[in-house]
């Protein structure tokens, strides 16, 4: 027979256990077991926890029926029949006799204090598009940590190349990319950018993330595409249907969120006439990243309670304007508007009209998030002389309201 050699000696060998309806046994419902418990769960196992006592986390879990929990503490024969335990308690006594009977009952079995006494250990383990990153480093969890970080990260952003070696569906996806600063696009967007064969872009979409591209991306600038006899979106669309009936993957770049003065429902329901199905990933809207980032918060305790998003490209006295511009005098929170460089003397001079304090702050906040962002502050009644002395420019989101005064000015 086979001299037993401690795990120091030999690396260990990697493993993925298929626990879904297998018993699982838990011994202590500590900070150990908050963490463990939510991946056994998710893998489906019929876990079982051993302990007098347990974190609120860990205990909610046993009340919405995820684990069974026993309360009290370990007993010899608690891990009869289980395929794998994890032993976590504050006792070490309990932790060596329950990893001593693990062993004799040939359960894999991972220790929380005492590595070297364990027959297992728990690699640290990340999630990306279906694949699992698990890592061990022996003795170094942390290297353990930042290497899985690392491939995780890579794997979501599209740095790290891994080809889908299966024939993929061609998909569509209508993703919001952000203010414009391209580390606030969502980390599904980056995903679905990187698996992406065509790429129809907005001016104001994260540029950036284009030159990270691999070579054979079509990428096609929305603004140039030939529109002929057909409107502008109306060309849009159809080159989304075009490229998705010839099997390719399309990502429809868009600036903010596709739902949010981004016309995306358009896009959305045009790919439905055509029997396309697409994917919809939210984006980060500049109506309250750009104020953030500009140190202006959209609401404050004391100072608003409710913050209004308002399309400024129609001018109050136009008659294709939907706003109500009257009730919008008379609330007391935030008013934000996007697209309404060009008319906000029209707009400032409404909102007077209709009883707002000429005195109102008002600040722009032009190029949001990006190396080029720039804030100019003025009232109501000064904005419209403003605008023109200070050159302010599109795109450009308008906070107004007394937020504008509370934070640091950026």
């Amino acid at each position: 027979m086979a001299e037993h050699v401690p795990p120091a000696e030999h690396p260990a060998y990697p493993v993925g256990l298929r626990l879904a309806g297998r018993r699982v046994v838990v011994i202590g419902g500590g900070q150990v077991a908050q963490r463990r418990l939510p991946a056994l769960v998710a893998a489906g196992a019929d876990v079982t926890l051993i302990s007098p006592s347990a974190t609120p986390s860990v205990e909610a879990m046993a009340e919405s029926g995820e684990i069974t929990w026993t309360r009290r503490r370990y007993q010899d024969g608690d891990i009869a029949d289980a395929w794998y335990a994890l032993v976590a308690t504050s006792d070490p006594d309990a932790n060596n006799r329950a990893s001593e009977e693990a062993e004799r009952t040939k359960t894999w079995c991972v220790r929380s204090d005492d590595a070297d006494a364990a027959t297992a250990w728990t690699p640290a383990t990340g999630r990306s598009d279906g694949v699992t990153v698990a890592v061990l480093t022996g003795r170094d969890p942390r290297r353990s940590a930042a290497v899985r970080d690392a491939i995780v990260e890579g794997l979501r952003d599209g740095t790290l190349a891994a080809p889908h070696h299966r024939s993929r569906a061609p998909f569509v996806a209508l993703v919001g990319g952000g203010p414009g600063d391209p580390d606030l696009i969502t980390v599904r967007g980056r995903r679905l950018l990187a698996e992406a064969d065509v790429v129809i872009a907005d001016r104001l979409g994260p540029r950036d993330l284009l030159d990270e591209l691999p070579p054979h991306v079509e990428v096609i600038d929305a603004a140039k595409i030939p529109y002929g006899r057909f409107m502008a979106q109306e060309a849009i669309n159809n080159a989304l249907i075009e490229h998705a009936k010839a099997g390719k993957a399309v990502v429809r770049l868009k600036g903010g969120d596709p739902y949010v003065f981004g016309r995306g429902m358009e896009e959305a329901q045009a790919l439905a006439e055509a029997g396309i199905p697409c994917t919809v990933v939210p984006g980060i809207s500049s109506s309250i990243s750009v104020p953030s980032a500009a140190g202006i918060p959209v609401t404050h305790r004391g100072v608003a309670h409710e913050f209004t998003v308002v399309s400024g490209h129609v001018a109050p006295d136009d008659p294709r304007s939907l706003v109500d511009w009257k009730s919008l005098a008379r609330l007391r929170g935030t008013l934000v508007i996007l697209m309404g460089v060009d008319k906000i003397g029209a707009i400032a001079q409404a909102l007077v009209a209709h009883g707002k304090a000429p005195d109102t702050p008002l600040a722009l906040v032009q190029e949001g998030t990006t190396a080029a962002q720039r804030r100019v502050d003025a009232t109501l009644a000064t904005v419209a002389e403003t605008v023109k002395a200070q050159d302010v420019r599109p795109p450009a989101v308008i906070v107004i309201g007394d937020v504008v005064t509370v934070g640091p000015h950026k």
